[in-house]
Parts: structure tokens; sequence; C-alpha cells
């Protein structure tokens, strides 16, 4: 058995994924840092309305900014993944993540804004595994319950804390080592029959 460490090398680039130019240096930049094509996205950026607004009550500022984030970036960045990816020597293959949200299911009252985005991009992520036939390119998307990060935590109340822990089957929340397995299966070769789906990693909260 070969028990030589295995290395992991990640860079951190500051980039506006609503933009278009900024989303192409980003892509430029991992390109020159690891001198490779690019093989795999996984987009995990959003922003979330940390006032949990009803739609009603919903500023059209904070809804432009979230779709902004969440559903154009998704976008730009899935575009410039997939032509990368197609034009890179050797004929294309790849793998697209996008992390979504498991609300796209559950529909509960209070920040509309946040799971329409979400939505679109399960939507948006569906059509373009079609698209991408012949290519050996996937595009799949996580959705993730509950998960103890900070957006989750900025706005919400003990009450509502302790109701969706109370609300999850498992009594906790989920944590971020939960979700990153299966999104390394995705990025991974054995995923290859996995295509055009959302899978929701929410210990059965839904």
């Amino acid at each position: 058995m070969n028990n030589s460490a295995v290395s992991a090398v990640a860079v951190a680039v500051k980039a506006d994924i609503s933009d278009p130019d900024s989303v192409k240096s980003l892509f430029d930049a991992a390109e020159s840092a690891f001198q490779s094509p690019v093989n795999i996205l996984v987009n995990s950026a959003a922003v979330c309305d940390e006032k949990r607004p009803t739609i009603m009550n919903t500023d059209l500022n904070d809804f432009d900014l979230t779709f902004s984030v969440n559903t154009r970036g998704s976008f730009l960045c899935c575009k410039e993944a997939a032509n990368r990816m197609i034009k890179r020597r050797g004929g294309g293959g790849g793998r697209i993540i996008c992390v979504t949200s498991s609300a796209t299911a559950s529909f509960r009252a209070g920040n509309g804004a946040y799971t329409a985005s979400k939505a679109a991009v399960e939507a948006m992520v569906k059509i373009l595994a079609k698209e991408l036939k012949g290519t050996g390119i996937t595009a799949n998307c996580v959705a993730p319950g509950p998960i103890a990060t900070d957006m989750f935590f900025n706005g919400a109340t003990e009450e509502k804390v302790k109701k969706v822990i109370d609300e999850c089957p498992h009594g906790r929340l989920g944590q971020s080592e939960d979700v990153a397995p299966v999104v390394g299966f995705l990025a991974g070769d054995a995923s290859e029959w996995v295509n055009g789906q959302i899978i929701r990693v929410n210990g059965g909260y839904i």
C-alpha cells in the first residue's frame, strides 16, 4: 500500500460572479495557477437576505442583488465553464456542479427571492445537461438543507434554529462535511452516469 501523503493546493481569487469580465478573469486565474484547463466547476457562491422577508415585504434592491449573484452568477459561471471544457484539448469532458438549496422543494414562507433564485439555477442546470449532449460533460445540482454556516445563522432567532433542528429526523443542523463528499463524488469519474440531477442533501429535512 502506498502511504504517501496527497497534497492539496488552493488559490484564492476575488471576483464578482455577476460580472462577465470578472468571471472570465476568475477562470483565467485558475488555469494560470494550476497550468491546466478547467475540468471541474463547483459554484457555491450565494447571498441570502438575512431579514427573511415575505414576498410582500421584499425590497426590490435586495431581490435584484439575490438574483444577480445566485442566478446570473451561476449562469455566467456555467456558461464560461462549459465553453472552456468543450474547447480544451482532447475534446470536452468535465463536471459542472451548482450548489442550490433544498428550499426549492420545501417552499416555506419567507425568503421567497432566495428560493426562486435557486429554483431558477436548478432548471437551468437540468437544461444545460441536455444541451451538453455528446461532450462528456455532466451538469448537476447539490441542494443542501439547513447547514450550520454564517449565512444560515445571520438573522436567525434561537426559536428559528430550534424549529429547524426539530424538523430534521437527525435532530441537528447539517455541516459542510455532510455536503462535501457528495460534491466530491459528482466531481469524479464514478459519477458519469449521474447527469441533470438535483441531489438533496438534507438529512431528511424535506
